[in-house]
């Protein structure tokens, strides 16, 4: 089984801006450093996507794969891998949990490399992809909200 990582981060935005911004996968690689590219290859309703197929480079990680997701409404989003090239399995989810005008947003992440990797490569990689899944994400809807004048 492999290692699962959890991280947390809060986002001064109520939780519908914090999904909208998950939701549009289109808008990741604007955003998501190491996203290349996604299409939403299923459909699913309110716009938000059943799978997604991404394209990656994150330097020494450079991945194409597809993830089958679960919505819960604005409370949460869960994901698992359909198919790729680098990994065997992966997991996550984001959890989001809000709280007057900010959200506490849990982001948990699992993945099972089809390569060995060193453990000091993988950290790095994992770092990698919490950073931009926590950081980035809140940059994105922080941003947002100071552009349209919301808040």
């Amino acid at each position: 089984m492999p290692d699962e990582s959890t991280q947390s981060i809060t986002i001064e935005a109520p939780a519908p801006e914090v999904m909208a911004a998950i939701a549009d996968f289109a808008r990741y690689p604007e955003w998501a450093a190491s996203v290349k590219s996604t299409t939403v290859t299923v459909p699913g309703p309110q716009g938000r996507a059943k799978q997604v197929a991404f394209r990656i480079d994150a330097g020494a990680i450079r991945d194409e794969f597809e993830l089958a997701y679960v919505w819960d409404e604005d409370r949460s989003v869960s994901w698992h891998l359909v198919h790729g090239q680098m990994q065997k399995a992966q997991r996550g989810s984001y959890r989001l949990e809000q709280s007057g005008p900010r959200t506490l947003v849990t982001y948990t992440l699992s993945v099972d490399l089809a390569i060995p990797m060193l453990g000091m490569l993988k950290r790095k990689a994992e770092k990698t992809i919490m950073d931009t899944a926590l950081k980035e994400l809140k940059k994105r809807v922080e941003g947002a909200r100071d552009v349209s004048g919301s808040g």
